[in-house]
């Protein structure tokens, strides 16, 4: 494949804001949010989560509510709460759609696999776009900016190095790709604006490079 574009989820094609989903977790669960926040993103099991710890959405599901000590949630209540953090960016998602015409494109998040099974729920207009490839760092066994995770992400679709893009919004996460080979777009936010004009721009000139 001559050009293949990853994209980043959180704060890439969707504006994310953890404030506004561990409301809704504590309220889900009759937990608190600071025991929330302490006992699983705190001591490390979202970050263990992400590279793929627990496999499934149920064995996430289960050992968050073991560790939290609450109850457990199903997969749609986790999702709703997550939702709740999560804002569409239209200039991304069009960039996006942009780079599925001209060529292959694919997601390529740092997330567990609830968050992979979830993704019907939470994105459908991103599910629509990439079709069955929705790749999540669960599943490939490390996170971003891990190189590896980048030669496993290429090796998943047979893609060389040079002909592939990511954008994402962390810049050490751009250079963790760049590092491998691949082409980065840092995506920002300036002023409260996102530079949607300026990731449209990147596909546009990787396309014709």
């Amino acid at each position: 494949m001559d050009t293949f574009f990853f994209f980043d989820l959180d704060k890439t094609l969707y504006a994310y804001d953890f404030r506004k989903r561990l409301p809704a977790l504590a309220e889900l669960t009759g937990s608190s949010q600071y025991h929330l926040a302490r006992a699983w993103w705190a001591d490390g099991y979202e970050s263990r989560a992400e590279i793929g710890e627990w496999g499934t959405a149920d064995e996430y599901l289960d050992a968050f509510a073991e560790v939290t000590g609450t109850r457990r949630l199903s997969l749609e209540e986790w999702a709703s709460a997550r939702a709740l953090a999560m804002t569409r960016i239209e200039g991304s998602v069009a960039a996006l759609r942009r780079a599925a015409s001209l060529g292959g494109v694919s997601l390529l998040s740092n997330n567990p696999a609830a968050t992979a099974a979830a993704l019907p729920i939470l994105v459908p207009d991103v599910v629509e776009i990439l079709g069955g490839n929705l790749l999540v760092s669960s599943q490939l066994g490390a996170r971003k900016p891990d190189e590896e995770l980048y030669h496993r992400a290429l090796d998943h679709y047979g893609v060389a190095a040079e002909n592939a893009f990511l954008a994402d919004d962390s810049g050490s996460n751009c250079a963790g790709a760049r590092a491998v080979g691949m082409t980065a777009h840092h995506f920002v936010e300036v002023d409260g604006v996102f530079q949607t004009d300026a990731l449209l721009a990147a596909v546009e000139e990787f396309a014709a490079r």
